[in-house]
């Protein structure tokens, strides 16, 4: 047994750079599993300046000073930002208080529609199911209540640890803009002299995530911006809020796209019932589901790594219990960070004896 754990030893570390690597990687990540909390604003200014460096980079290719860069980038980001706290949030506020308000009257008409199933169905469908149906989503709709009351009696501490995000993060992102040059340095410094391993690791993951990240952002915004318009021209109630959840489901990949169709069905069917509007509008969103999937996806992540979508799914679950949203969005570029580092892992070869 030792001696099989040996030569596995041997054949996988026996290389000085893949001991520095293998370390640095369990540093870091549990760095972020301890500290993650703690260092959120850092890590939130981390990820916005590193989806902006390309920008930067761009403007910097076309002859542009680099404060000068810094500063556009800088300025395009605020706006945005701008935008959303002062447009997005208050119409998102408005349409989420006026389901709240809503909610009995969907789940009294929903019930009715319920109990019309066993008198079309007999064969299909009982009453007793459909009554078990309805007790069940009431107890969730309760629960989701209860959640929604919590979270309005202890909403002081969570608008404190917004103003906090809301001055911190820009003024990170501002830095790690500024002075990425210099904490890159800062950074190399601690690393071994001979690190052909880490920066050929390094600069193939940057590449390939770069691309992932920024891609998957260009996605979310398309994707919730044409669903939004698409369902504003049908006059769907909710528009925007149901925009946003199509927007961020793009992130779980398989997932997402399923379980955003069950909200975006149950408001259509409340609004207009089984009628040829609510054909329309799911054949819309049909339509748009898959030109994101057949057009947008491939054009976005044509240099994508191929993971298995086994891979993918446990990635999602793994890191999704480890990080929650976070750890969603960063699913995929993490497997292929563990895919890019098994693949540049340094092996020993074994002698195999001949067998006469």
């Amino acid at each position: 047994m030792f001696k099989v754990l040996r030569d596995w030893v041997q054949r996988y570390f026996s290389d000085e750079e893949a001991v520095v690597l293998a370390v640095l990687l369990v540093l870091a990540f549990t760095a972020v599993l301890t500290l993650g909390g703690m260092l959120a604003p850092v890590l939130a200014g981390m990820v916005l300046a590193y989806l902006m460096q390309g920008l930067v980079v761009a403007l910097e290719r076309m002859h542009v000073p680099g404060a000068a860069a810094v500063g556009l980038v800088f300025a395009l980001f605020m706006g945005l930002l701008l935008v959303f706290i002062v447009v997005v949030v208050p119409l998102l506020w408005h349409q989420l208080i006026t389901l709240f308000n809503e909610l009995p009257g969907m789940l009294a008409k929903w019930q009715s529609l319920l109990l019309l199933l066993p008198e079309r169905y007999p064969h299909l469908v009982s009453d007793e199911q459909v009554l078990q149906a309805i007790e069940v989503a009431r107890g969730e709709i309760g629960k989701f209540g209860q959640l929604a009351l919590t979270f309005s009696l202890s909403s002081l501490p969570l608008l404190v640890n917004m103003m906090i995000y809301l001055v911190l993060v820009p003024i990170l992102v501002f830095f790690f803009l500024k002075d990425r040059d210099m904490i890159g340095r800062w950074v190399r410094g601690y690393l071994p002299r001979e690190r052909a391993l880490i920066t050929r690791v390094a600069h193939d993951m940057n590449r390939q995530i770069a691309n992932y990240i920024r891609g998957k952002v260009i996605e979310i915004f398309i994707c919730g911006g044409v669903t939004y318009i698409a369902f504003v021209v049908m006059d769907l109630n909710y528009a925007a809020l149901l925009a946003l959840l199509v927007g961020v489901s793009v992130v779980v990949p398989y997932v997402g796209a399923v379980v955003v169709t069950v909200p975006v069905c149950l408001i259509a069917l409340f609004q207009w019932g089984w009628s040829d509007q609510f054909i329309y509008l799911m054949a819309v969103y049909g339509i748009i589901q898959t030109l994101d999937g057949n057009v947008l996806v491939p054009l976005l992540f044509s240099e994508a790594v191929s993971l298995h979508p086994v891979a993918i799914i446990c990635a999602v679950l793994l890191f999704g219990g480890l990080w929650g949203f976070w750890g969603v969005f960063f699913a995929i570029p993490l497997a292929t960070l563990f895919k890019a580092v098994l693949d540049a892992w340094p092996r020993k070869q074994q002698v195999v004896a001949p067998l006469l």
